[in-house]
């Protein structure tokens, strides 16, 4: 049953503690609120512990589902977004496990497993590009994707939460519980551990970028023989 509030809300303004309040008593918009604030960062931390986009919007939604059963265990000591990340981070992790327990079965049966395959198809099919500018933008995440999700479990939370969402060294400490200065080691070696993965990617993109061939050669070319030589010739 849903229970509506006695007076006009502005779910924008109000603190995370009336905000769960209102969630735990269903009210619509509040969870709608909430879930519109958090879906990105809690898919891009579930992706980064599963690396497989259905996986993490299963975690994604099954983290929602245990968090608002259990608002009423919210207090407010941190903010409502590092509790729900801990959750999903709990959730994700829980789910790794399963599908870890599942490939092994899989592998002693000699079946073959085909989700890394089946991703790279769904991967295919989303992101085929219309321009070049927009197939450039999609090599170059895809090449961030490919090098962040290569990057230890440890070191990829941290990069995502703190570089990719924007959480300060104290809130990443706090979603995953761990110390201040882990998070700023673990910062540390990851930024240093994709500079070395990426500098071969880069240079192999870079090779094929600026392309000044075809019609735009020509024109360049016409140019410089009218100028040099005179028009005409």
């Amino acid at each position: 049953m849903t229970i509506k509030p006695n007076r006009a809300v502005d779910y924008h303004s109000i603190n995370d503690l009336e905000l769960a309040a209102l969630a735990a008593d269903r009210d619509p918009q509040a969870v709608r609120t909430i879930t519109t604030r958090n879906n990105q960062r809690l898919f891009r931390v579930a992706w980064g512990i599963l690396q497989n986009r259905t996986d993490a919007e299963d975690a994604v939604q099954n983290a929602y589902l245990r968090a608002f059963s259990s608002l009423g265990k919210f207090e407010g000591r941190s903010a409502l977004s590092t509790w729900l990340t801990r959750i999903v981070i709990n959730e994700a992790l829980g789910a790794k496990r399963t599908r870890e327990r599942q490939r092994q079965m899989l592998e002693t049966d000699e079946v073959a497993v085909l989700d890394l395959y089946r991703e790279k198809l769904m991967q295919g099919s989303l992101d085929r590009a219309s321009n070049g500018e927009q197939a450039a933008r999609q090599q170059i995440r895809g090449i961030l994707e490919r090098t962040i999700a290569a990057l230890p479990e440890e070191f990829r939370m941290v990069f995502i939460l703190r570089e990719v969402e924007g959480l300060s060294v104290k809130e990443t400490a706090e979603a995953l519980e761990v110390v201040e200065g882990t998070v700023k080691t673990r910062l540390h070696r990851a930024r240093l551990k994709l500079q070395e993965m990426l500098a071969p990617e880069v240079r192999d993109v870079l090779q094929g970028t600026f392309p000044f061939a075809g019609p735009d050669c020509d024109r360049m070319t016409s140019a410089v023989v009218a100028e040099v030589c005179g028009p005409g010739l």
